[in-house]
């Protein structure tokens, strides 16, 4: 790893003595230290090396350590200041702290004295220049995330606070809201921002091969496997490894899983050898966790492995004006990706964008503006020009299954169907309401195109005839 870059220091002290005693208790620590003999020096440093933190003797011949001190003050200079002084005037000491001096020393002080305050100075520089980077970025988002209404800000905290952890993220919350963004945020702010992000669907994979997506195979493992073959897990090592729909995990790989996230280790499909990987998790689901745990579809101990920095992403009708903010991103993306001229919303394409209850949340709202600038042209995006589908009227709650009250009825038993009845007439009609664009029609349902296109082969070789058997012969 490359040593960071050393913080630089302006010590405007006028005695060499004091100076060079100075100099010898900071050496060998990764600073860059510059000396000002006089007050008029030491402006001439603070104007030419925007310094890390200053140390300041208040007792200078040419000009008085509080007018420098105010000079910083007015100059709007980004810097720790620490006041030396050989006084212990009370008054000295407050003058100084309300111009802004971080702390101050009382000759004589001990190497460790001043180690130790310069480095809780220069600690407090770096947390005020990394609080004010991540302010200018919530102007309009953070990290790829977009808005800046009190419920994404309360994400956007909590994503500082644990980017730089190791512990598992665990992201709930409607489809559509923006969970792999946040996801990709989390390790965007992390230590591990230029090592991979690897995401894994774990509902639009089929369970026979998800073993082998996260953990890889050896040639041979399987019919198919010609060659040997990396999981997501190696190539995610030193990175993150995002489980997206991590309740839809099929029970038996759970136990791998359990034994994966506890100890980083794997083997490949076919393999006995272990490996280990370097990875940070973090999970996504538009389910209730604690419900699928309830119901015995989500294993418990995995749960709380994975369940240790909840982050719940807010639905679009929670956000304020973060709607149209994001309509105005997602206008000038589109708009570029198709050739459009669109740059902006007419006034009333902004109320009714305003006004809608986004049931789909983002990923409706990019799906209609989509839709929008394909269809159309123009400088201005207009309220006419945008369609919305009349049935995405009410959001779907994001909730456990609620019991059914004392008393009510169960529903007869005639009026029950096969539950993949019920799943190939939703996804038919989903492909009708959409003209059949399949591709469309698995947006809506929240699945891969590739799950429908499946699903769609196996019901047209159940539907097809089946050839008569061969007739027996007869024993002449």
């Amino acid at each position: 790893m490359m040593p960071s870059s050393p913080d630089t220091i302006v010590m405007i002290e006028d005695s060499p003595t004091e100076a060079r005693l100075n100099l010898s208790y900071l050496h060998g620590e990764n600073y860059r230290i510059v000396h000002g003999a006089t007050g008029r020096a030491g402006l001439r440093l603070l104007e030419r090396e925007q310094p890390d933190a200053v140390l300041l003797d208040l007792g200078l011949p040419d000009i008085g350590g509080l007018d420098i001190l105010q000079w910083i003050s007015d100059q709007g200079l980004e810097t720790s200041v620490i006041v030396v002084t050989a006084a212990a005037g009370i008054d000295t000491v407050v003058s100084a702290m309300r111009l802004g001096a971080f702390d101050y020393l009382v000759k004589p002080f001990g190497a460790d004295r001043l180690r130790i305050t310069l480095r809780n100075a220069l600690e407090h520089r770096h947390m005020n220049t990394l609080v004010d980077s991540y302010r200018a970025s919530f102007e309009d988002g953070f990290l790829g995330l977009i808005g800046t209404s009190a419920p994404i800000q309360a994400v956007y905290r909590t994503i500082e606070a644990a980017a730089s952890s190791m512990a598992t993220v665990f992201i709930t919350g409607e489809s559509g809201t923006g969970k792999e963004l946040c996801a990709e945020a989390v390790h965007r702010a992390s230590p591990r921002c230029q090592a991979p992000f690897v995401p894994i669907n774990c509902a639009a994979i089929p369970k026979e091969i998800m073993e082998s997506e996260i953990f890889g195979h050896v040639k041979g493992a399987f019919t198919g496997a010609a060659s040997d073959r990396k999981g997501a897990a190696e190539v995610a090592h030193g990175g993150t490894l995002f489980l997206d729909e991590v309740c839809d995990m099929d029970l038996g790989l759970q136990a791998k899983m359990l034994r994966f996230v506890h100890s980083r280790r794997f083997q490949r499909v076919g393999e006995s050898r272990e490996r280990q990987a370097d990875i940070r998790f973090v999970c996504a689901t538009n389910k209730d966790p604690a419900a699928m745990v309830a119901q015995g579809r989500f294993r418990e101990d995995l749960y709380y492995r994975l369940h240790v920095i909840p982050i719940h992403m807010p639905r679009l009708a929670d956000r304020g004006d973060d709607a149209l903010k994001i309509a105005r991103h997602i206008l000038g993306l589109t708009a570029d990706q198709e050739g459009k001229r669109f740059s902006a919303f007419s006034a009333d394409a902004e109320a009714l964008i305003a006004d809608q209850p986004w049931p789909g949340n983002v990923r409706q709202l990019q799906n209609v503006l989509r839709k929008a600038v394909v269809l159309h042209d123009g400088e201005l995006l207009s309220a006419e020009m945008i369609t919305i589908d009349p049935q995405a009227t009410s959001p779907i709650p994001f909730a456990a299954p609620s019991p059914r009250p004392p008393g009510a009825r169960h529903p007869a038993a005639r009026d029950i169907r096969p539950l993949s009845e019920v799943e190939q007439a939703a996804i038919e009609d989903a492909i009708a309401a959409c003209a059949g664009n399949v591709t469309a029609a698995a947006r809506l349902l929240d699945i891969n195109p590739s799950t429908v296109y499946r699903k769609r082969q196996g019901w047209a070789r159940d539907a097809a005839p089946q050839p008569d058997p061969p007739l027996a012969k007869k024993n002449p």
